[in-house]
This record gives C-alpha cells, structure tokens and sequence, in this order.
C-alpha cells in the first residue's frame, strides 16, 4: 500500500480569488493600492513577477518570450477580492495615508472607493508576541481554542460574503517574537492539545496558518517568525495538499545579500566581515524595537549568509566572518527605509 501524499489538486483559475491579510499596515496596504490603480489602468503592476515578467520558452533564437501571466493559468487582477485582519480598526485608505509610502493626491486619492471598502476584522493577538503593538482592535479572548474557531469562522464568512470562488492567505502583520519549534510542533496530536493547554509556544502567526489549512486555504508568511513553517503544519500542510510558502518578504538588507553573497562565492572572494543595519520609523520598527521581537529578525539575517556561502566547507573564505545585523527604530523616517 502506498503512504505517499495525496497530489495536490490545483483549482482551475476562474472565478472571484479572495485575497485575506493577516495585518493591513503600511504593506498590505501598499499592495492592495497597486493592484486597485492597475485594475483601473492608472499604474503599472511594477515588481510583480507574474504582471511583468517572461518566460522562454524553446531556445533563445525563437524569440519566444510570453508574459507569464499569460502563460501560466493565473488569476486576472481584476478577479481578486480584499480582505484583511488588523489591531487596529483603520481601513486600508486610512491605513495607506498613514504608512505614507504613496502619494496622497496621485495615488491614494485615485482609488480611495476601493481602499475603503477593505476594513479590517478584528484581530487574533495577544500583547505578549508584539509588545509595543497597542491596538485594540482584537478578538475578545486569550483562549486560543476560540481564536482559532474565530479565524475559521472570519474565513468562511468572506467567502460567503464576497462569492469568492478561491481563498488566500497572507500574513503582512509585524514580527512576532523569536519561537523555536519545540514539542508542541512535532505532531499534530501535541500541537491540538498545546492549543487547548493555551502553550505560549503556539502563536498568533500559527493559529491564522493552521486555520487557514484546516480551510484549504494557502498560505504564505511575509514575516521571519514562526508560523507555517513548524513542523507540524509543513506536515499537515503536505498531507491535505495545501500549499504554503515564505519566510520573510525579505526587501531591505536581506535581499542585498541574496544578491551580493552568490556573486562573492562564484568568484571565489573571502569576507572578513558584515555589517548590516536598517533604519525604520513605521510600526514595523516600533515592534522591532523590542529584543524578543528583533532576535526573530536577527536569526533569519543571520542565517542567510551561512546558507549562501557554507563556510563549514569553504573556511579560508567564510570561516571567521563577523557578521553584524541592526535595526534602528527612527520614528522621523516614517516608512522610508534605510539600509
């Protein structure tokens, strides 16, 4: 008898595609924003891969090179449907006035019917993963039992409310604190009964994750802490065909170094050291500001240059780097990183 999982079964792309983030700050804001202005042809889908970007197809000579929307059976921008979840009760224009990241009268104001169609439920949070986050816009218990039920029932109540054929998930929301996959994460038999024991190693980031899997709805983490990634959900996740993604957007320092490391070790360059910092000012580095939540960032900074450059096996190049990471909360900067 077989014991290989099951071959996930990919819904065609027709229909509504409800798109829910979990957090409606400065980053989903700015994304829903840049697909309401290309709906309406009013702004390009700029750094959207599947919008922008081609795929050969046979040898280069061809000159075959379609869009890959075009290729791939992808939802159109126009299928897709917002929702969200946020601490705070502010709706996504509200939201992306504040964050500041796009211009008021140029962009904002442009679509500001859509943008204030997206208003946020009340989120799953406890204080204790995201101390200097104050909202109050949460659901009214600590019992993670009922936040779970709660996601679930959010979830299907979009569906139903907006005909949407097909649901994602997203979690945009800020760095939880810094988790290791313990017990708890190993089976899902211990992760039930730590949800029911209301365990502190069981998040927020995760309830959304294995609710949005128990609803057959994929999920993709925006954020370094755990969530999907434990053990016990990649498992479940596997199990029931569910896809799931991400760890990190990765857009600031990070993503530097996905570009520089393997441009060094092709060329065989040794580092004697690497400093790296980012200057912040949004509600991202006010939650950063915290220790408990940096060092969730700092693992995964850290972490990619090993990855990239092995220096277990290449220790005359890599093998004593000093490698510095900093985020600096600089209220003054606003959403305007610096790195």
């Amino acid at each position: 008898m077989s014991t290989s999982s099951p071959t996930p079964v990919i819904a065609p792309a027709t229909g509504r595609l409800g798109v829910l983030t979990v957090g409606l700050g400065a980053v989903a804001s700015t994304l829903i924003a840049g697909v309401e202005l290309s709906k309406r042809g009013q702004g390009k889908p700029i750094g959207a891969l599947t919008q922008m970007g081609t795929i050969r197809l046979g040898k280069r000579t061809d000159n075959r090179n379609p869009l890959i929307k075009d290729f791939v059976p992808l939802a159109a921008l126009d299928d897709i449907v917002w929702g969200a979840w946020d601490v705070y009760p502010d709706d996504a224009y509200v939201s992306a006035s504040r964050a500041g990241v796009l211009e008021q009268g140029k962009h904002i104001e442009a679509i500001s019917d859509a943008l204030r169609e997206v208003r946020p439920m009340q989120a799953a949070f406890e204080r204790k993963y995201a101390r200097n986050l104050d909202g109050e816009h949460i659901k009214p218990t600590t019992s993670k039992r009922a936040m779970l039920n709660a996601i679930r029932e959010d979830i299907n109540r979009f569906r139903e409310e907006k005909q949407v054929d097909r649901v994602v998930m997203i979690w945009c929301a800020s760095t939880e604190i810094f988790i290791e996959p313990g017990p708890a994460h190993m089976s899902l038999e211990a992760f039930e009964a730590a949800i029911d024991a209301n365990d502190e190693t069981v998040s927020p980031a995760q309830l959304y994750a294995y609710a949005a899997l128990l609803e057959k709805v994929p999920f993709a983490n925006g954020a370094p802490n755990l969530a999907v990634d434990a053990p016990v959900l990649r498992q479940f996740a596997t199990e029931h065909g569910v896809a799931i993604s991400g760890k990190d957007f990765k857009t600031g320092q990070t993503l530097m170094k996905t570009v520089l490391a393997p441009m060094l070790k092709a060329r065989e360059l040794g580092l004697s050291g690497w400093y790296s910092t980012n200057i912040l000012g949004n509600r991202d580095g006010e939650v950063l500001d915290a220790p408990e939540n940096f060092k969730t960032k700092e693992e995964s900074k850290l972490g990619v240059l090993e990855d990239i450059l092995k220096p277990s096996q290449f220790p005359d190049l890599y093998g004593d780097i000093f490698h510095k990471v900093s985020i600096n909360y600089y209220p003054p900067r606003g959403d305007n990183k610096e790195g």
